[in-house]
């Protein structure tokens, strides 16, 4: 992994800088990484907004089917899904003018993530918010 993609300045920047984040994969199901992900960010004071097919309503905030369904400015998009979709979600943030991505653990694309560095957002790659909020505290 190239370590662009884990820089902690990034890191702390997106934690605790942002306030949107769209979560690509996010459905009502709290067994789901996503679920407790999107919790742990909205108790700490982010607006998350869920982005699943189903666009169904997750943690009392209004669901979209796509990220270019969001009808508002979105700072980070957190892709919850097989590294498979990562490009789809990438092009979908760079369509957006979100401000950066972030693959969670074993969601990796090199390809597409500096195809999102080469438009201007700030990528983090294969690691957890949970882990990383708590090692900035």
């Amino acid at each position: 992994m190239e370590d662009r993609f884990a820089d902690l300045g990034v890191i702390r920047r997106l934690l605790h800088d942002t306030q949107t984040w769209a979560f690509v994969g996010l459905a009502n199901n709290p067994d789901r990484t996503a679920y407790d992900q999107a919790r742990l960010l909205q108790q700490r004071g982010k607006t998350i907004i869920p982005v699943h097919p189903l666009a169904e309503p997750v943690l009392g905030e209004k669901g979209y089917p796509t990220l270019t369904d969001i009808p508002t400015p979105v700072d980070v998009v957190a892709v919850y899904r097989r590294s498979l979709h990562a490009p789809e979600a990438i092009t979908q943030a760079i369509t957006i003018h979100a401000k950066a991505v972030w693959l969670p653990l074993n969601v990796i694309d090199i390809p597409a993530a500096r195809r999102a560095q080469a438009a201007g957002l700030d990528v983090v790659m294969d690691r957890c918010p949970a882990v990383e909020w708590a090692l900035r505290r």
